[in-house]
């Protein structure tokens, strides 16, 4: 039987089932499919898959047939204390005017054991997304590495350190841009220095021709998303004071204390 990536614990089993799901993509999957893409038998693979159903991670249509709960659109919205649609339209509006029409993006962290991000809504105007390399339909439903990029540094930083020795071990994504961090000890440090100033800074880090800073957002003790800013390197070369801080005021309206 082939090796889980990350090692043979529980937690590690179920983070591996849930990333061959989303793998596997939309729609419900039989439990044997699942067990063998998993490289699990089936009774190990029903456990883990019976406690998700229990947590609402994962949906049972049918016997022996599972699919992750929600579209992961609807995602953003389902924590118990987290923002509404309207609130976080309203927040990134008010990002997008307070940086002379930046992009603004809420990305929240995918659910579950999976180490990923998923951007929810975002405030574009009339820009068109094809200019940054993705669709509406990209943006809303592809799950991304967190250790790409400063929203998903800005979500990784506040994450257990089990979470962060995994992400920090994956490869980095072909489509990075030419500013992404690549050496481990440096994004380590990146993320200390976020957990210490509150925000994350990206230079051309996803992608080509675009800067960014990204700020938490909690719900209680646990992060839950990050908001996103996006600007041209050549309007943004370096971060302005005032932009960080509109940054960090979004993402503190979308926060839950």
């Amino acid at each position: 039987m082939p090796t889980i990536p990350g090692g043979s614990s529980v937690a590690d089993r179920a983070y591996h089932v849930q990333q061959v799901l989303a793998r596997l993509g939309p729609g419900a999957h039989a439990l044997s499919t699942i067990a063998t893409e998993a490289s699990l038998d089936d009774s190990t693979t029903s456990r883990i898959l019976t406690a998700g159903v229990y947590r609402k991670v994962y949906g049972r249509p049918q016997r022996g047939m599972y699919q992750l709960a929600r579209p992961l659109g609807d995602l953003a919205y389902a924590l118990p204390n987290g923002p509404t649609r309207d609130e976080a339209q309203q927040a990134l509006r008010g990002l997008r005017a307070a940086t002379d029409g930046g992009l603004a993006f809420l990305y929240m962290k995918s659910p579950g054991l999976t180490a990923g991000r998923q951007c929810a809504d975002m405030a574009v105007g009339d820009s068109d997304l094809v200019e940054l390399g993705m669709t509406p339909r990209d943006v809303l439903s592809i799950t991304r590495s967190l250790r790409t990029g400063a929203s998903g540094r800005a979500i990784l930083a506040y994450l257990p350190e089990v979470i962060q020795t995994h992400v920090l071990a994956e490869p980095v994504p072909d489509e990075a841009g030419p500013g992404v961090i690549r050496d481990g000890e440096q994004l380590a440090a990146s993320l200390a220095e976020i957990r210490e100033l509150g925000f994350a800074l990206g230079y051309q880090e996803c992608m080509k021709n675009w800067n960014s800073i990204a700020a938490p957002v909690f719900d209680g003790d646990s992060i839950a998303a990050s908001v996103l800013l996006l600007r041209p390197a050549m309007q943004m070369q370096r971060a302005p004071a005032a932009y960080i801080e509109a940054t960090k005021y979004a993402a503190a309206t979308l926060s839950e204390n």
